[in-house]
């Protein structure tokens, strides 16, 4: 009985942990007006505290980690590492106007803003001097789906993710997840389907129809495949 009642507790904690990261997430300020070329759908809050949540109990993915975003938008995932112990964060964005509000959210939370930084590059020509020379322990980003007019840009940020870091987590469609499977048989890396998730979008540019819509959105992890 002791014994169960501890392991209540313990889940207790952590269900309290998980909506205080969540609580601090819906704090952070995001894009206005965002660019439909860029595809750009802020990750909500909860989604973004489930998902960190998930990459660092079950994965050990962030405490202790140093971690990259690319694509980082207005700095959600990012800055939700460093709140769940990572060393070191570093956002990649291609806009400018995301850029400057995730400096914002991160001058806005004191403890981190030494350990977190933001840089303006198109994704495409990002490399490891442009990142001071630093390889990455964690990759973890919502990337462009690839509709519209950017078909092949989520394959290109997984490609550039590989390069950077040990290990990805990505969000892609559940409807891609054949693709996913065939392209990290020719990259030669393990993909893992770790859940899938409801991802709400709302009405946000002249071709949505919809007040709202779900789509179903996989997490996805990447990593070398095993040596045989």
């Amino acid at each position: 009985r002791d014994s169960e009642t501890r392991r209540h507790a313990i889940r207790m904690a952590k269900r309290m942990k998980l909506g205080r990261l969540e609580s601090c997430l819906q704090e952070l300020k995001t894009l206005d007006c965002p660019d439909v070329r860029l595809e750009q759908y802020q990750t909500p809050p909860h989604i973004a505290a489930k998902i960190l949540w998930e990459i660092d109990t079950h994965f050990g993915g962030i405490n202790g980690k140093s971690v990259l975003d690319l694509g980082c938008g207005c700095g959600i995932l990012g800055l939700g590492s460093l709140f769940l112990g990572a060393t070191n964060v570093v956002g990649v964005d291609i806009d400018q106007r995301a850029i400057d509000i995730a400096l914002e959210n991160a001058t806005q939370l004191e403890k981190f803003k030494e350990k977190v930084t933001f840089i303006r590059c198109d994704i495409q020509q990002i490399d490891e001097m442009k990142l001071g020379g630093l390889h990455f322990d964690t990759v973890i980003m919502n990337p462009p789906f690839g509709t519209q007019e950017n078909a092949g840009i989520d394959a290109i940020f997984i490609e550039k993710a590989l390069m950077l870091g040990n290990t990805v987590y990505s969000m892609h469609k559940t409807s891609t997840r054949k693709f996913w499977v065939k392209k990290s048989k020719e990259w030669n890396v393990k993909m893992n389907p770790i859940f899938e998730i409801r991802f709400n979008i709302d009405h946000t540019y002249e071709f949505h129809t919809e007040t709202s819509r779900d789509v179903k959105v996989d997490l996805l992890q990447f990593s070398p495949a095993p040596k045989i």
